[in-house]
Order: C-alpha cells, then structure tokens, then sequence
C-alpha cells in the first residue's frame, strides 16, 4: 500500500482498509479469468487486493505523483498494468470482454457513468464507490429518473453495499454506496430503436406538464392513452416518475409499433435538443461568474 501521508492533485476519498476491500470483491462477479479496469487507482488499496483474484488490472490514474508511486510499487506485480492519463480520454476495448472496480472521484461520476454505458462495447460488469444520492438517481431509487430509464433496458443497477464515512480517507461529508452496472445478456430495446428509446424518454420527462398524459398530448390520443393506463396499470393523472421501468418500456412498446409515422418525429432529436440547451445554459452560467 502506498504511503498514507501522500497530498493528492484530485480530490477523492480512498478506502483505508484492505479487508473491506475483499469484503466488496465477495459481493462482486470478479473472477480469475477477468481483465478489469480501475479509474483512480490513487494509494493502490483496491488495486493490490484486485491482482489477488482476477487476471489483470489495468489502473488509469490522473495524477502523476500517484502514477509514479504505483508503478514503484507494483513494478515487480505483472498482473498489474498503470497508465497515465485521464480516464475520460481513454478509449475503451472494442472486442476484448471487461471489467470495471473503480473508488471514482466524486465529482465526475456522470461522465464516467456516461463512458462506460454509451461506447460499442461496454463493460460487462461496473463496480463503482459512489454518493450515495447518484447511485439512487441511476438506479431508479425509490422511483425512476430520466437518468435510470435512459440505462435500465441495456443495464442492470443495484446497491450493493452501503459505507460507513470512516472507511474513507479523507472521511466524505456525503453518504457512499457500491453501485453495481451490469449488462444485460439480452437487450430489451431492439437496437434499431435505440435513438427512438432515448427521446422518447427525454421526450417524456421534459414537456414541463403536470402529468404524463399532458406530456404526450400530441403523441397518444385520449383512447390509446386510457387504454395504455389501464393495461400497464398506471393512473391517467401519473407523473413520469410514478411509472416503473416496466411500465415505460410498455408505454415505449406501444409507441414504437403503433403510433403513426408524423407523431413520432415529435421526439426525434430530443436528447439532442436537450443536450445543447444544457450546454447553453452552462456557457451563460460560465460568463456570469467571469463578469
């Protein structure tokens, strides 16, 4: 383990103890035969605990002092693979099956959530020490976001462990879980309509109406609406966040099959639409804070 005292460049909170550590590899599908990838190695704690079980670990880590000390330390452990550099601007394996354990930095948990679930080949299983608030955000606890719906018909999510705030060092100010992102062996949105899932999702969430019905005013009429409520078993005054995944999916179902060809290009570009208006939102956030 690499030296406690060390100053890190990026803040981030490391687990202290290595038996934790195996606690949590328990809880994962880790095994010998597994390539898995680590975002922030930092002190090397999981890191070496990792090597004991599977059949490679490749560290990506950020901060070259860190970088340095790892491969000091693991030089002569040839399960273990450090590279410098950052995570976000790495490009990910296209054909080699992978894993992924990670004790992330807080603060980027969205953009390596989105790296890992978006790229051609993602990874078959993620690990992830997160806040505790996010992980629920991604998983859809107690009741679904756009952001669950957006992974839940390519990917699994569940807590798997819930930390207490000694086992970090620095000790955190916010509550920390273990995320679990599993892929799916099979895929619940056929791959042509992967887009379509996608705005239709956005869509739905960011009408700014009341109710669901009123959100897709222009998309269902009144009787498949009514009908769709009763069959997928939902109130017809139901927000997007009281519908399950399942009754989502039920609702994307019907509309991919059966809502006519000039309603669906009601949603076509959504997510798109919404993406550049967060970035708007964010360049005028940016030059107010520069006045």
């Amino acid at each position: 383990m690499i030296n406690q005292a060390l100053t890190i460049k990026y803040s981030q909170n490391f687990l202290k103890n290595p038996a934790l550590v195996n606690k949590l590899l328990d809880k994962s599908g880790i095994g010998k035969k597994d390539i898995v990838y680590e975002v922030g190695p930092g002190k090397g704690v999981i890191t070496q605990e990792l090597a004991k079980r599977c059949l490679k670990v490749i560290g990506i880590e950020k901060d070259k002092k860190l970088y340095k000390m790892l491969k000091e330390h693991f030089f002569r452990n040839h399960k273990i693979e450090v590279k410098l550099g950052d995570f976000l601007e790495q490009k990910l394996p296209l054909q080699k099956r992978y894993k992924v354990f990670s004790n992330i930095p807080f603060n980027i948990t969205a953009d390596i959530i989105r790296k890992l679930t978006l790229p051609p080949n993602p990874p078959e299983d993620c690990y992830l020490i997160i806040q505790k608030e996010a992980a629920q955000k991604y998983a859809g606890i107690p009741q679904e976001t756009q952001f669950s719906l957006l992974l839940k018909p390519w990917f699994e999510l569940k807590v798997l462990y819930y930390f207490q705030k000694m086992d970090f060092s620095p000790v955190p100010s916010v509550d920390v879980v273990l995320l679990q992102i599993k892929k799916r062996e099979e895929f619940l949105v056929k791959k042509r309509y992967t887009q379509l899932y996608r705005d239709f999702i956005v869509y739905g969430f960011n009408q700014w109406k009341q109710t669901l019905k009123k959100a897709f005013k222009k998309i269902f009429t009144y009787v498949q609406f009514k009908k769709l409520s009763r069959n997928l078993g939902f109130g017809l005054k139901a927000k997007p966040t009281d519908l399950d995944f399942k009754q989502w999916l039920g609702l994307f179902n019907y509309f991919s099959e059966n809502v006519e060809e000039n309603k669906k290009r009601l949603i076509y570009r959504a997510e798109f639409l919404l993406k550049q208006q967060q970035l708007q939102l964010q360049k005028i956030h940016r030059t107010k804070q520069n006045r």
